[in-house]
C-alpha cells in the first residue's frame, strides 16, 4: 500500500511545506540520506505554545508531536516529490519545552514514533532521543527533527 493511501484512510491531507524560518533549509540530502530540520509544533496555524508539567500534560504533548510528524511528512514531500521512496525512518530528535519535574518526554515524542510506524511499517521504527529543554522558539511545546532513508 502506498504512503498516500495509508495517509487517506486515515483521513489525512498533508499541508503545504513551510519555508525555513531563518538560515537554513528545511531538508538536506546527501547521498541517500535527507535530514529534515526540526519543525515547531502548531495549531491552527500558530506556534502550539505551552509548557508541559505546567500548561499542558503528556496527551497534549503527544497530540503535538504527531501534527509536527504530519508536518515533517510534508516537508519531506515537498523535497522528494514522492514519499513512497523513504526506504527507512532512521533517527527522530525530540525537545519538549517542560518544567524541570515532567519526565515523561519519552511519551509526548511517541505521538510522532506512533505515527511514522502507522504510516511506514516496519521502515518507521526509529532510533529516537527525547529531551526535555528550557524553551523552543517561539514559546512552541514540542520541536522535532528527523533522519530518513530513501531510494
Amino acid at each position: 500500500m502506498s504512503v498516500y493511501d495509508t495517509l487517506a484512510r486515515l483521513g489525512i491531507e498533508l499541508p503545504t511545506a513551510n519555508a525555513p524560518a531563518a538560515a537554513y533549509v528545511m531538508a538536506a540530502q546527501t547521498g541517500n540520506t535527507v535530514f529534515v530540520s526540526g519543525h515547531i509544533a502548531r495549531k491552527d496555524g500558530k506556534p502550539w505554545a505551552g509548557k508541559l508539567g505546567k500548561d499542558l500534560g503528556t496527551e497534549d504533548g503527544k497530540a503535538a508531536a504527531r501534527a509536527i510528524a504530519i508536518d515533517l511528512l510534508a516537508t519531506l514531500h515537498a523535497h522528494l516529490g514522492d514519499l513512497n521512496r523513504v526506504t527507512r525512518v532512521v533517527k527522530v530528535m525530540s525537545l519538549v519545552n517542560s518544567t524541570p519535574e515532567f519526565t515523561e518526554q519519552h511519551l509526548v515524542t511517541n505521538g510522532a514514533s506512533e505515527f511514522f510506524v502507522e504510516i511506514f511499517g516496519d521502515a518507521g521504527k526509529h532510533a529516537r532521543s527525547a529531551f526535555g529543554v528550557a524553551q523552543i522558539p517561539m514559546g512552541a511545546c514540542v520541536e522535532i527533527e528527523m533522519i530518513v532513508e530513501v531510494k
